[in-house]
């Protein structure tokens, strides 16, 4: 099974660690987890032990620990569909759970019944998606023909549904279906919304207000304005940064349709510690960034970063100025354009998500952002991908799928009409239309196993509306101020629609795999990051890749030809090694990229690319090129050299020592912490002679900590103070105190390690024992005291050795 066959993260942390970049031989890689439990909602008879697909209409019950159940459109019923591998592919009933009073299905419908079939035939491929069809096709006609399990008896009802007519070509532009949508869903909403009683999150509120504003109509003005002085006036010490974007973003939108001055000192304020709390790289993470401009915690997240930084456009547009917001806005933006041609916005500060054509929305942001920025060619670039990304792909996220839904159609519109109505046709309809409930309001429906959804609660009204009030164009996500590329022709926009098909959760593989050798050779050469990705895999799992034929694309003149071949042999690992010498001839190519997917599969080759070794040491060492400020070329290059299974990952034979050293020294230096880390494999493998020269460069590194990747970048500090404690070396005693720094986060793992690296020390740590007593009482006193029991009963004993020992340590200076 390959690496990128889990897309569904869990939250947080673990989903932070899961993607984090490997970066192993044969590649730069990324480690995903599909630990999802099965879960939807219970509604019938007691359930039985171990079933795993239910039939319903033979006495089975839906599974006692389900807690999923599905919106089923305007019917105002609820269904609970079986899902396996983040598809409802396997099911072929929909188990009713709830009726809504004096909608649709009252009266028609029970809880218990099973629907079996839409329109005289029982469900053939996935009854999740045959049903939000049938749906579509009703609004159409009026009429939902339905085939009912009740009793022991089947039999056919039909439900009449308002007639909204059909999409158009290129809805939802120039459709009237989707202008009913939106006026429909706004009456609801802005009805809601002035209710005493309403209640929504931070994000779903300033989205809700949002679509209504951009719905254009004046009549809504009042609520909005009432939602702009809850806005003005926010503020928060939780997860700032998924927070602020959409509330900044709601005032400076307002401020330029309405021209209200009012909500200026509020705007200003949130962007103003929006830009300042950004870290020095350009990136935020769940808080603001700390004085010293690193992040909290583990670092980067794109997912409220992109958000942060088209709302300080907007805010700017709309009257903030400040140097700060300039910056903060020139940061994000150089940041994310590294991965323009490369793949997806990825999590955090990590290679480019490779799996899908979106990942959880970040594209669709993306395309939004460099559409404000006049970037055309990020625009097009993203908003291709986004209208790649349909069916399954849209199904998965991290915490859910809230933002692959909620920016999707933004971002598919930068590509104009034709692209927005071969989405629609491909997905959207159905799926928008599933999601829609009988009163016009749309709950967030989230993916096929909702175990990790922690968005599952939201009030997706404001979102799917926003996507409807693009024809309108009245603010700016949703068009006012125009696309800065042209727009997809009909014969494109169904291309690369085509382009994302293939794939899902449930099956990664079988689509490629039955493409013929030639055909997965074309699609080496595809546009699309993910499509070359595809055919490369499908090209590998066969017993004899065509190693002479990649050979052969090498020398093409189209950049994505040469990419291509170069993913397609990294995925032949070993049987690519014919292509040793072309590929060290790649590594002189004038992109960055392809310099750096030709190392991987030179990596991943192993062994006979050894060659190679010195090209790549060279490489590293060198100054970073002017189109890579953030040295990217080099942080990847030490992954496929340093990594423990990497190309020297475990053995240095045959090494030349002063390459060796100058690429150690300038890698050391590089801002992502996970790449210093690679660098440490290298410690102990070489003897104090030789790893002296190296020395002054790994003090660095210990104690100026890498600006980003802060997840991992405690492992090279870690790993340079352990070298200077088994060295006896002074400099590093002090340096096992300071680095516990037991206020910040994943504490747990770092104490233990500095104190076993100044228990080398014995007796030399005596001049210490002031600050090791402050420090034991400082961890009593800790809030996380009861955990950190064990690390304090360890303190306790080795101060107690250091003030007993007797023996006489000589120390070595670095200086």
């Amino acid at each position: 099974m390959h690496f990128r066959d889990f897309c569904f993260r869990r939250p947080c942390a673990l989903s932070y660690w899961m993607q984090m970049h490997y970066a192993t031989p044969p590649v730069a890689l990324w480690i995903f987890s599909a630990a999802l439990l099965f879960t939807a909602t219970s509604f019938a008879a007691k359930p039985k032990a171990a079933i795993s697909n239910p039939d319903f209409t033979n006495g089975d019950s839906i599974p006692a620990e389900a807690t999923k159940d599905w919106t089923l459109g305007a019917t105002g019923a609820r269904g609970w569909i079986f899902s396996e591998g983040l598809a409802t592919s396997k099911a072929r009933q929909i188990a009713i759970t709830k009726v809504a009073k004096d909608s649709p299905a009252d009266g028609v419908l029970k809880v218990g019944d099973v629907i079996l079939g839409v329109g005289g035939k029982p469900f053939a491929y996935d009854p999740r998606t045959e049903f939000g069809k049938a749906l579509t096709l009703a609004e159409a006609g009026g009429k939902l023909p339905l085939t009912v399990w009740r009793g022991g008896k089947t039999g056919e009802v039909s439900l009449k549904l308002p007639v909204l007519g059909n999409y158009s070509a290129t809805a939802p532009y120039n459709c009237a279906k989707s202008k009913r949508i939106l006026e429909q869903g706004c009456d609801a909403l802005a009805k809601r919304i002035a209710s005493p009683s309403y209640k929504a999150g931070t994000i779903p509120r300033a989205l809700n207000a949002l679509a209504l504003l951009a719905s254009g109509e004046s009549k809504y003005l009042p609520i909005v304005k009432k939602e702009t002085a809850w806005a003005a006036g926010f503020s928060s010490n939780g997860m700032q940064t998924w927070d602020y974007g959409y509330v900044i973003s709601l005032l400076a939108e307002y401020k330029m349709a309405t021209g209200d001055e009012s909500v200026m000192p509020g705007m200003r304020r949130l962007a103003m510690e929006a830009a300042t709390g950004q870290s020095n790289v350009g990136s935020w993470g769940h808080k603001f960034a700390t004085p010293d401009g690193r992040l909290f915690g583990y670092g980067m997240m794109n997912a409220p970063g992109l958000p942060l930084t088209i709302s300080l456009v907007l805010a700017r547009e709309a009257g903030v100025k400040d140097p700060a917001i300039d910056l903060a806005i020139e940061r994000s933006a150089k940041l994310l354009r590294f991965y323009i041609g490369k793949g997806c916005v990825p999590y955090g500060d990590h290679a480019p998500w490779m799996q899908s054509h979106d990942d959880n929305g970040k594209n669709g942001m993306a395309a939004v952002l460099f559409n404000l920025l006049d970037d055309a060619k990020g625009t097009a670039y993203f908003s291709r991908m986004s209208l790649a990304s349909h069916g399954a792909e849209r199904d998965c996220g991290h915490t859910g799928n809230f933002w692959n839904i909620t920016w999707a159609m933004p971002g598919v519109a930068q590509g104009g009409q034709q692209a927005t109505g071969a989405w629609m046709n491909e997905f959207g309809a159905w799926y928008f239309d599933l999601a829609r409930g009988w009163d016009g309001s749309f709950n967030h429906q989230g993916p096929p196993e909702p175990k990790n959804d922690s968005t599952g609660n939201w009030d997706s009204t404001g979102a799917y509306l926003l996507a409807y009030s693009m024809p309108l164009k009245k603010i700016w996500l949703t068009g006012k101020r125009g696309s800065k590329f042209p727009a997809f022709s009909s014969s494109d926009a169904k291309q690369v629609v085509l382009d994302g098909r293939g794939w899902s959760q449930a099956d990664k593989f079988s689509h490629y795999d039955t493409l013929d050798e030639n055909e997965l050779i074309k699609r080496l050469s595809s546009w699309s990051p993910v499509v070359r990705e595809r055919a490369a895999i499908a090209l590998g799992r066969r017993p004899s890749p065509p190693v002479d034929a990649l050979v052969k694309l090498l020398e093409s003149p189209a950049l994505e030809t040469r990419l291509g071949a170069c993913q397609a042999l990294e995925q032949f690992k070993a049987k690519a090694a014919p292509a040793v010498p072309a590929l060290r001839k790649t590594l002189q190519a004038d992109d960055l990229w392809l310099r750096v997917k030709a190392a991987d599969a030179l990596a991943a080759i192993g062994p006979s690319a050894m060659a190679a070794v010195p090209d790549l040491l060279e490489m590293i060492a060198r100054l970073p090129a002017k189109d890579d400020p953030r040295a990217m070329e080099q942080r990847f290059l030490c992954f496929a050299l340093f990594d423990k299974r990497g190309m020297i990952g475990k053995s240095l034979e045959g090494v030349d020592r002063d390459k060796l050293r100058k690429a150690v020294v300038a890698g050391l230096r590089n801002e992502d912490g996970r790449a210093r880390g690679t660098l440490s494999s290298i410690y102990e493998r070489l003897s104090f002679a030789e790893i002296q020269p190296f020395m002054p460069a790994i003090y660095e590194a210990i104690v100026k900590p890498a600006p980003s990747g802060e997840m991992f970048a405690d492992g090279v500090r870690l790993a340079g103070l352990d070298l200077l404690a088994k060295n006896r070396i002074k400099e590093g005693l002090p340096l096992c105190i300071s680095l516990m720094d037991i206020e910040r986060w994943n504490k747990k793992d770092r104490i233990p390690r500095c104190l076993d690296s100044l228990a080398r020390y014995g007796g030399a740590a005596k001049p210490l024992l002031p600050q090791l007593r402050q420090l034991e009482k400082d961890l009593i006193a800790h809030s996380e005291a009861k955990n950190l029991k064990p690390h304090i009963e360890t303190l306790h004993t080795l101060i107690g050795k250091i003030e007993s020992a007797t023996e006489t340590i000589e120390l070595r200076s670095l200086n």
